[in-house]
């Protein structure tokens, strides 16, 4: 045992920052418990009698946002209401309510959000006993998946399956269309027996400035993707490592205007929201819509309507647990903000593993990542390069050339957090992990949240 008085401080002080990490994040946490506390505590109560349950299932946090709209507007018409997520409730929960509105939001190809895996597995694979249950769906989605609200359909069919009587036909909503919102608004009137509010107001913008645009890949072969780094003119709002940024994009030629949704790559302790976006190309050569106005129309110094929504699917854990972050490309955004939460030791580990095209120009955030290396806030760091000489492989490689060490963390009790692009990426990653670990042990970790998505 050491006698240097220099080595106990240094020791001390890292057990001090260990410490407060830790009660940041249980301090952040207890905020958000707070929070959707104080938010039901507004609601008519419902403790007994009958209510409505506001049910959702969610992976970037819009469904979860709309089942709180949907409960507010009926607690609004004086109907007692409750919510809670969908994976979290039996089928005897469901049958109890009598009244159920579920807002479903589909990922993937067809596929139910991560967090209903459980719920998927054990409930929907057979009918269950839900006569004397009344029931409305809201089904999200994206037309420009093949198996549009997949999993708003198989749920809606199970409820049917299941003896449950709908109270008005399944709504879809395309890519959050407005008009389809609305439809289930008047829904809602008809399920309170008296109006609801006139129309819901969206969540309101917050006002940001862009005061900071850097190319991360001059030179590479892939599309130019950049950082971008916004400074709010108002107070820094809250949000968490995995959370989501949506930036309101300038109306164009009449049509109602869009938004668009980027992972956050930093905290709120840096003072900004910090982007990684890539810069899309259409066919006919010209940028994509969102792409191309934040990294060449928008000048430095522009502000821009932002709001930052909860994204409790990719939320990470205590720092006292192992992360392991899997990725590739724009995928950094999200995993990086797990990453800054990491304290300068004192923490469970975190492991990167990342791909690109090329070593030379995509070494991307490079000094940063070597920084956080030897201050001890990244404990390993493997990357691949798609089209260096020699490599040529996917980060979905990396796994499999690391199966053993990777193993040997998830015994340690690691959360696996991965970030990137839903086709190709997270399909590749996914079967990776399972060839790595065992399909039963990858369910297992999805089911219990420690493998978690944030993916488009």
């Amino acid at each position: 045992m050491t006698s240097d008085p220099v080595r106990w401080l240094c020791a001390a002080a890292a057990v001090a920052l260990w410490l407060l990490s830790i009660a940041a994040v249980a301090l952040v946490r207890a905020r958000a418990r707070r929070r959707a506390a104080s938010r039901a505590d507004a609601l008519s109560a419902a403790g007994e009698g009958d209510f409505v349950l506001a049910a959702f299932a969610s992976q970037t946090g819009l469904a979860e946002q709309l089942a709180w709209m949907t409960a507010e507007a009926l607690s609004g018409a004086g109907v007692p209401v409750r919510v809670a997520p969908l994976g979290e409730l039996e089928p005897a929960d469901l049958r109890a309510a009598r009244r159920v509105l579920i807002v479903a939001a589909t990922t993937g190809e067809g596929d139910a959000p991560d967090s209903l895996s459980r719920f998927v597995r054990r409930h929907m694979a057979a009918p269950a006993d839900l006569a004397g249950l009344r029931y409305g769906v809201l089904a999200l989605g994206d037309r420009s998946y093949a198996q549009f609200c997949g999993f708003g359909r198989a749920l809606d069919a199970w409820l049917r399956r299941s003896g449950a009587e709908p109270l008005f036909d399944r709504v879809e909503v395309d890519d959050g269309d407005a008009g389809a919102v609305r439809h289930w608004r008047r829904q809602l009137a008809a399920v309170a027996g008296a109006p609801v509010a006139a129309d819901w107001a969206p969540p309101t913008y917050d006002r940001w400035r862009l005061v900071g645009r850097v190319r991360l890949n001059p030179g590479s072969p892939g599309g130019e993707a950049w950082l971008l780094t916004f400074e709010p003119v108002g107070p820094v709002p809250d949000w968490q490592a995995g959370d989501i940024a949506e930036i309101g994009l300038p109306a164009a030629d009449g049509a109602a205007r869009a938004s668009r949704e980027y992972s956050v790559a930093s905290l709120p302790a840096d003072g900004r929201v910090e982007l990684i976006v890539r810069r899309a190309i259409r066919p006919d050569g010209s940028p994509g819509l969102a792409s191309g106005w934040l990294t060449g129309g928008l000048a430095v110094g522009d502000e821009v309507d932002m709001r930052l929504r909860t994204n409790r699917s990719f939320h990470g854990p205590a720092v006292a647990t192992p992360i392991v972050l899997i990725g590739a490309g724009t995928g950094l955004a999200g995993l990086r903000s797990h990453l800054r939460v990491r304290p300068e030791g004192g923490h469970g580990g975190a492991w990167l593993m990342w791909g690109e095209r090329s070593p030379t120009h995509d070494a991307w955030l490079e000094e940063e990542l070597q920084a956080a290396l030897t201050a001890g806030r990244l404990t390993r760091l493997d990357r691949v390069f798609s089209r260096a000489p020699g490599d040529g492989r996917y980060v979905q490689a990396l796994i499999g050339d690391h199966a053993d060490e990777l193993r040997r963390w998830a015994d340690r009790g690691a959360t696996l957090l991965v970030c990137g692009s839903l086709e190709g990426m997270s399909t590749g990653v996914h079967a990776a992990l399972e060839a790595a670990l065992g399909a039963d042990r990858v369910l297992e970790l999805l089911e219990t949240g420690r493998y978690r998505r944030d993916v488009y």
